[in-house]
């Protein structure tokens, strides 16, 4: 039996998850797509599902780019905390409130696209091992890879099944 790598399954779930919301959002009827549900929830639609993913792409591509420029990333962004993140998420909410839901599908590809690149350039052993870049700290380049990848795309596939049925669409 051929073991494969954690590098190795983290490209495979986060390749797998991501098709696996674009299909969801292409299966729902291309009148209804752009539709917002009746929520409390931030996300009310599947664009602000995809502009969130996408935001965060961004953010990791910052902290991966400072970080191996040798410069201590302002994490999760400048000027907030991990425990202002719930207004952090909503500023990124309202500052991609204009942007079409083609458009969010567009810049989310190319985002992915970009963090897979970043992710194949390294050996498992760079990716696994904890401390093995300073701008990681105590954990591992696998944690910030995966929370903004296959572990995101998880939690954007369920937002968005949940927007799907409100719109009325069988899944």
């Amino acid at each position: 039996m051929i073991e494969t790598s954690e590098k190795e399954e983290l490209l495979f779930n986060s390749d797998h998850h991501f098709r696996t919301l674009l299909e969801l959002v292409e299966s729902v009827p291309r009148g209804k797509r752009g539709l917002s549900i009746e929520t409390e929830e931030r996300d009310k639609n599947f664009r602000d599902v995809l502009m969130h993913l996408y935001e965060w792409h961004a953010m990791l591509e910052r902290w991966y780019r400072e970080g191996m420029d040798g410069d201590v990333p302002s994490m999760p962004a400048p000027g907030f905390k991990w425990r202002t993140i719930d207004q952090l998420n909503m500023q990124i909410w309202e500052n991609y409130q204009d942007v079409t839901l083609n458009h969010a599908i567009k810049k989310l590809k190319l985002s992915h696209e970009r963090v897979m690149v970043l992710i194949r350039k390294h050996t498992n052993e760079e990716i696994m091992t904890k401390k093995h870049y300073k701008w990681v700290k105590t954990s591992n380049l696998y944690s910030y890879f995966a929370a903004n990848t296959s572990n995101h795309y998880v939690w954007a596939i369920q937002k968005c099944e949940r927007i799907a049925k409100a719109l009325g669409h069988n899944l």
